[in-house]
């Protein structure tokens, strides 16, 4: 009689950039726990900000953790995507079936996902094949209320898992901050056009030197009802498909029919 072959649980990579004793990475262990094995790689101290950043030029540390009951943890000295990078070549030796990184004390949403270093964890996975989500709660505060975001957390890793979608899946999450009540479900957005009007303030060290201190507010250029932006100020968690391919294809079909012309012909 042939044995029945047992099907093995998915392994959940779970990485943040605001270090591994946030109460957001606690939220998102705990909105997944059971659903596989879980593996936390995070970096040892807040990492926000950082893009895309890898480490080069100094060595990287890495120790595992005793943080979160039942769960293989490890911090790293380096950046969010070095965590990326060392969790699949030193800690899982195998690609793992998601990652998962946040939950983001604070918005990612519209062109904060180009300098988060939450979302650029979640790129650097699916680089690798690894279908990723970056999850970010519009709530800066480290007494932050997790549980809507908790929720929303496992219902989307939940549809993941039952019905993977492709590779390189990068979805960017983001919950607002109101009460599980208020809010009205997903939507599926685009990512809105808006952006930060930035300041420095120049002031002055004890020494008389100039240093700059960088300020400035968020500004929405973008009327659309079908934005992220939209979608978490009326309440949404939204949800934006984004990718690590950034040809833009209209123009490219532009200026290939002129500039072309100029090409030698062999």
């Amino acid at each position: 009689m042939a044995k029945r072959k047992i099907k093995e649980q998915p392994v959940i990579l779970i990485t943040n950039d605001d270090g591994v004793t946030s109460p957001g990475i606690r939220s998102l262990v705990e909105a997944v726990r059971g659903l596989g094995k879980i593996v936390v790689v995070a970096p040892d101290k807040p990492q926000s900000g950082m893009g895309h950043a890898i480490t080069i030029g100094v060595p990287l540390r890495l120790y595992p953790v005793d943080i979160f009951e039942g769960i293989e943890a490890w911090q790293c000295s380096g950046t969010p995507v070095d965590c990326v990078k060392l969790a699949v070549d030193k800690v899982l030796h195998r690609k793992p079936d998601l990652c998962l990184s946040g939950i983001n004390h604070g918005s990612n949403h519209s062109i904060n996902v180009i300098y988060s270093g939450t979302m650029s964890a979640a790129v650097e996975a699916a680089i690798e094949s690894i279908p990723s989500v970056g999850f970010s709660l519009m709530d800066y505060s480290m007494e932050a209320d997790f549980s809507a975001a908790r929720k929303y957390a496992r219902i989307i890793v939940e549809k993941l898992l039952k019905d993977p979608i492709d590779k390189h899946l990068i979805l960017n999450v983001n919950i607002p901050m109101a009460d599980e009540k208020q809010i009205r479900g997903m939507k599926i957005c685009r990512q809105a056009y808006a952006k930060y009007e930035e300041d420095f303030v120049e002031r002055h060290d004890p020494n008389n030197r100039k240093y700059y201190w960088l300020t400035g507010k968020f500004v929405n250029f973008d009327a659309g009802t079908d934005t992220d932006v939209w979608a978490l100020e009326n309440h949404y968690v939204s949800v934006v498909p984004v990718q690590f391919d950034l040809t833009n294809y209209s123009i490219k079909s532009k200026i290939e029919k002129t500039w072309n012309s100029h090409a030698k012909k062999r």
